[in-house]
Formats: C-alpha cells, sequence, structure tokens
C-alpha cells in the first residue's frame, strides 16, 4: 500500500462520525447495510450521512448497491485489512513483536 493511500483512508476514519458510520458497516456483514438504518441508528441526518459515505467511499472503503429503492453501502474488508496490515507492517515493526522471556 502506498503511504498516500494509507494517509487518505486513515484521515478518513479519523473523523468521529465516518469512524461510527465504518463501525457500523463493518458490524453489518459482507452483505451491506441499508442507508436508512445507518442513518436511524447513528442518528445522522441524511445530507450529512450521505457526505461522510461519499468521502468513505473515495478513500476505496465502502461501496454502494441500490437493489430496487434501497441503497446499501458495504464495507471493503480487503481494504481494512490492506490498511491494518500496512500499519502493523511499516509502523510497529519492532514494538509489535512479542516481548523476549528471561
Amino acid at each position: 500500500m502506498q503511504i498516500e493511500t494509507a494517509a487518505k483512508r486513515l484521515a478518513e476514519l479519523g473523523h468521529v462520525t465516518r469512524l461510527a458510520i465504518f463501525r457500523h458497516l463493518v458490524k453489518g456483514g459482507k452483505q451491506g447495510v441499508p442507508v436508512g438504518e445507518i442513518q436511524a441508528a447513528l442518528d445522522v441526518p441524511g445530507s450529512t450521512l450521505s457526505h461522510h459515505i461519499t468521502r468513505l467511499i473515495n478513500v476505496g472503503l465502502v461501496v454502494q448497491r441500490r437493489e430496487g429503492r434501497t441503497l446499501y453501502c458495504i464495507p471493503q474488508y480487503t481494504e481494512l485489512d490492506e490498511l491494518i496490515d500496512y500499519l502493523k507492517e511499516e509502523c510497529c515493526v519492532n514494538e509489535c513483536s512479542e516481548p523476549e522471556k528471561e
């Protein structure tokens, strides 16, 4: 993963509302969560929710799928895993290993 991509994704997840949205989506599973359910669960106004979802889409952490009149937001687990792996590999090289026992 490029450092620019990681920085953009972390920046978007660094906002309280977007992090709450993404956490809700991850808990919702691979089938996705209807936008209306996200709005009800997090009590976020529609236009504000749309703005935050768009930002998560723009960095590749979420995609949307329409089924009839329902719009689903789907978390991208592969991209999330890549971000977590990047942090573990690049940022915690010496800190994440088990301490040696004496």
